[in-house]
C-alpha cells in the first residue's frame, strides 16, 4: 500500500497522511536494511523533519555504495538529493540528480533514469527555473514510457508538465 494519496499541483509535493507516516516509521524504526533505511529517509522527508533525514540519507549512501547494488546507491543518492533540494540547497541537489540521471541512461536503466529525471524537474521546478523543470518532466515521461510505466506514473509526470508550463506562462523571465 502506498502512502502517498496524490501531488499538490503547484508545490508538487507528496500528500500523504501524516498519522500513517508516523505509524510507519514507528513500524520499522528499529529495522537496518537498506529497504528500511531509504524509506525512512522518505518518510523523514515528507514529515518535514529535515534534520532527522538528512544524515539518514547520507547514511544510506554510504551503506548503498559498501554493500548496495549500483542501481541501490543511484536511487539512495536521489533520495539523498531530494533531501538537500527540501533544504534549498537546489544547486547540490541539481549537481546530483544530473550525475545520476546520466550515469542511468548510460547504464541503460530507464526506470532509475526516469526517478532522476522526475526528481530533476522537481528540484529546477522548486529553484523557479520552469523551463528546466518542463525538460526534465519531459524526459522522465519518455524514460518512464519506454520502461513500460502504468498510467499512474505517467499521469504523474505529465501533471508536473503542467504544471512547470503554468508556472513558466506565469512568472515572468528575468533578463
Amino acid at each position: 500500500m502506498s502512502l502517498i494519496q496524490g501531488y499538490d499541483p503547484d508545490t508538487l509535493r507528496e500528500r500523504v497522511n501524516p498519522r500513517e507516516c508516523e505509524m510507519r516509521l514507528d513500524e520499522i524504526e528499529g529495522q537496518r536494511s537498506l529497504p528500511a533505511l531509504m524509506e525512512r529517509v522518505w518518510l523523514l522527508k515528507v514529515l518535514d523533519r529535515l534534520d532527522d533525514a538528512l544524515p539518514l540519507s547520507e547514511e544510506a549512501v554510504r551503506q548503498a555504495r559498501m554493500a548496495g547494488t549500483r542501481k541501490d546507491l543511484l536511487r539512495a543518492r536521489v533520495l539523498h538529493a531530494t533531501i538537500m533540494q527540501c533544504l534549498g540547497k537546489y544547486a547540490a541537489a541539481e549537481q546530483e540528480l544530473a550525475h545520476v540521471a546520466s550515469e542511468a541512461e548510460g547504464q541503460g536503466w530507464a526506470q532509475v533514469a526516469a526517478f532522476a529525471h522526475q526528481h530533476h524537474g522537481k528540484n529546477a521546478y522548486d529553484a523557479g527555473d520552469y523551463e528546466q523543470a518542463r525538460e526534465s518532466f519531459k524526459r522522465s515521461l519518455f524514460l518512464r514510457r519506454e520502461a513500460g510505466a502504468d498510467d499512474r506514473g505517467l499521469e504523474t509526470a505529465l501533471l508536473a508538465i503542467e504544471a512547470a508550463e503554468r508556472r513558466g506562462a506565469v512568472e515572468p523571465v528575468a533578463i
